[in-house]
């Protein structure tokens, strides 16, 4: 696991996945309805995993 991770639980909130990829309410919803970043929802709270988003930011590196 990457060490920009290590302070967030493994399942994280989307105000979490703000906080660490500095992106703002609507990027984060737009990365999160097109599946660019793999998720789940409780009720109508959006949760994800924290190894999605490093995966996510792993497939940015070129």
């Amino acid at each position: 696991m990457c060490a920009m991770f290590i302070d967030y639980d493994d399942v994280i909130t989307i105000s979490d996945m703000m906080e660490i990829l500095a992106i703002g309410r609507n990027k984060a919803y737009d990365l999160l309805r097109s599946g660019q970043i793999k998720s789940f929802k409780i009720g109508k709270a959006y949760r994800i995993p924290k190894t999605c988003i490093e995966e996510y930011v792993l497939s940015k590196v070129k």
